[in-house]
């Protein structure tokens, strides 16, 4: 791709350029007409439409039903809660709706910076009115009243009039002095620290830049067409890894903007907070500190900027301050986490082994289970000819001969929460297990398709195997897992995994870079990975709410779909069994304690959240949270009766480890789902051995 523009983009540009306005003034905090777009950002506009048209994988025309889902982007991305814009906004609005792709097309950007303005005009407003209620005191909100606050706003009208919003910001502010208020600070806290919050709001809303206004707005073009698809501003491209794929290193977490705060996606395996056990995936930060220093606020904060605070020297402390995702939907009960940040070794990322002994039918089996992290190789050993460098493959290899050395009767590979990594691992890992073939496909925009192949002949471990996947296991994971099912190779258990199934470039600009997706994977079988991701054979009750993780989660994600498969499906070893192994499976874990309390907590957590508005009464809101305490209490008792372990009096609360934090921990057995995995794969050695002992027919 090249990265100079046409002739007659050019030309569009300079005859545009003499209208836009390129001062860089300093306005006062009630005059945003120093927001303007410069002459840069209307030669990146410009690339950046030039580039998508020309090199994304859909290459979807920029027409009037695309300027249309720009402007709801944009909007959406603006006032996701619908709590700024007025219905006049929209109205006045309304009338771009459908030029968007003529006015990005033209290099005018004036109609996105214009309602970026309106936006913090309205946004001040609001803010400015908050403090004012504060400034009574926070003794003056009646907890006695009867009235609901509408939380899930995402399809709520757009107020009338200032009246409306008035109301609106009333109940949202009295709704935070509740929740603080249940959570056990006092009115003088609670005062000091929303007052802090909305004035710190305000002070960077003030030091908003032009750059802020065009990231915003370009990226709701780019992204309209895929979530992957991203602007990164000059700041922005240089920490590329961390910003905008998401990949926060420092602390080893997977991060995104979800409303108000920044939401944890995934951790990094071995990573510092990973390691920490104190977070989790849906948990949300609300506030950073450096070491011993005060805890900074970040509620309403953009990414980028929460991203720098949490960033710092190796052997650093950073203090997180989070909501749990276990934590009901009105709970804004915080803990306080510290992490050491480091980066993540390479050796603590590498596959490992373990027995997994049981009794199975009366016999006792003992099979081999690989733990993959992570699809790691490390080039830089790679390419200066260090013949000991580390790959995941190497390693897988090693460990199976010392599996098979100690006679395992089959072996399980652990992908759970495994992100990704190596693609050319993904491959050879492959390779270890089938004969000899293609292990996945790449097609690119123009449609050309690329195979990717095992070419050594012969299989290095061909014993039973079965492969244990979830919803955090993604990207390479999801290559391998299908290879594995579509060459029937390995029965596939747990829960649907991730659905990226897209390949990202980089793309510099004149001004900042444009990540783009220009390829899609799809398996051998022809079936993408993305959306869909690889669904088991046999399904484990999912311990995240998959409509909250996951690649489906995301807007404008592409979809699934299929092209031609370039191996043929034979014979299914499993598929005569599987009615048998799925019958055995849930008898099995109807009642194991295990499986009853994530199929509980995920069911009570789904429930939970339908819940669209919240009272603004204390007492009843108090006897909600005590009721939805009480339950999940409840549900932890249960299962650690099952156990044997003494009940707790309450939940874990702030700086104490949750329970069952370390169950991957001490021996495998005592990983419910990776004992499953070991006693499915058990059975349909017993049901095959059967069928071939009594040679009946598989079918």
């Amino acid at each position: 791709m090249k990265r100079t523009l046409t002739c007659t983009v050019l030309a569009v540009l300079f005859g545009l350029h003499a209208s836009l306005a390129m001062a860089k003034a300093v306005s006062t905090p009630e005059n945003w007409d120093y927001l303007q777009p410069d002459r840069d950002q209307v030669i990146a506009s410009l690339n950046v439409v030039e580039l998508l048209k020309r090199h994304h994988y859909n290459k979807p025309p920029l027409n009037d039903a695309r300027s249309a889902k720009i402007f709801d982007s944009y909007i959406q991305m603006l006032d996701p809660s619908r709590s700024f814009f007025l219905a006049s906004d929209l109205e006045e609005f309304g009338k771009w709706r459908n030029q968007f792709d003529d006015f990005l097309k033209g290099g005018n950007l004036e109609p996105g910076f214009a309602i970026y303005k309106r936006h913090l005009e309205r946004l001040q407003n609001r803010l400015n009115y908050a403090l004012g209620l504060l400034d009574k005191g926070v003794d003056s909100f009646d907890f006695t009243v009867d009235e609901e606050l509408l939380v899930d706003r995402e399809k709520a009208a757009w107020a009338k009039n200032a009246a409306e919003l008035d109301d609106l910001w009333r109940k949202r502010v009295k709704d935070e002095v509740l929740r603080l208020k249940i959570a056990g600070k006092e009115p003088k806290a609670i005062e000091e620290l929303l007052t802090k919050r909305y004035k710190n709001q305000l002070a960077r809303l003030n030091q908003t830049r032009g750059e802020d206004v065009f990231q915003a707005y370009i990226n709701a073009f780019a992204q309209s067409y895929d979530p992957h698809t991203q602007y990164l501003s000059p700041d922005n491209a240089e920490n590329f890894d961390i910003n905008m794929s998401l990949s926060l290193e420092g602390i080893g977490a997977v991060l995104q903007s979800d409303n108000e705060h920044v939401k944890i996606v995934r951790l990094v395996p071995a990573g510092p907070a990973e390691k920490s056990k104190q977070i989790a995936p849906a948990d949300k930060i609300i506030g950073v500190g450096q070491s011993d220093e005060e805890m900074v606020d970040v509620i309403g904060w953009r990414l980028d900027e929460v991203v720098k605070l949490i960033r710092g020297p190796k052997g650093s402390v950073v203090r997180l301050e989070v909501i749990p995702a276990s934590n009901a939907p009105n709970d804004q009960s915080s803990k306080v986490v510290a992490i050491t940040r480091e980066a993540v070794k390479l050796e603590e990322q590498a596959a490992k082994k373990s027995i997994l002994n049981l009794q199975h039918d009366g016999r006792d089996y003992k099979l081999g289970v690989i733990e993959i992290p992570a699809f790691y190789l490390d080039f830089k050993a790679l390419r200066s000819g260090d013949k000991n460098y580390k790959s995941t493959t190497r390693d897988v290899k090693k460990l199976l001969t010392e599996l098979q050395q100690e006679k395992v009767d089959g072996v399980v590979i652990d992908l759970r929460n495994n992100g990704g990594g190596s693609l050319q691992e993904a491959t050879e890992l492959t390779g270890l297990f089938i004969e000899q073939g293609p292990t996945v496909l790449v097609r690119n925009s123009d449609g050309r398709v690329d195979i990717l192949a095992d070419e050594q002949p012969g299989a290095f471990y061909t014993g039973p195997l079965a492969v244990l996947v979830n919803r955090l296991s993604a990207s390479a994971s999801e290559i391998f897992a299908g290879a594995m099912q579509d060459y029937h190779r390995a029965l596939i258990l747990g829960g649907q995994t991730f659905g990226k199934g897209t390949v990202q470039t980089v793309q510099p600009l004149n001004h900042g870079e444009l990540k783009l997706t220009l390829a899609k994977f799809y398996r051998v079988s022809g079936q993408s990975t993305q959306h869909q991701g690889v669904i088991p054979d046999i399904s484990y009750p999912a311990e995240v709410d998959t409509k909250e993780i996951g690649e489906s989660a995301l807007p404008e994600a592409l979809p699934w779909d299929s092209i031609r498969a370039v191996r043929s499906d034979d014979m299914n070893p499993f598929k005569p069994f599987l009615t048998e192994l799925k019958a055995r499976h849930e008898t099995r874990t109807g009642e194991n304690p295990d499986f009853v309390f994530t199929r509980n907590r995920l069911a009570l957590a789904q429930e939970l959240s339908h819940e669209t508005t919240v009272s603004l009464n204390e007492e009843k809101r108090r006897a909600q949270q005590e009721s939805i305490e009480k339950r999940q209490l409840a549900l932890e008792n249960a299962l650690r009766q099952a156990k044997g372990e003494e009940p707790l009096a309450k939940l874990a609360q702030e700086d104490e480890t949750p329970p069952h934090a370390d169950d991957k921990k001490g021996k495998p057995e005592d990983d419910a789902y990776l004992a499953e995995s070991g006693k499915i794969l058990l059975d349909w050695l017993g049901l095959n051995e059967a069928v071939a002992k009594n040679n009946l027919p598989r079918e």
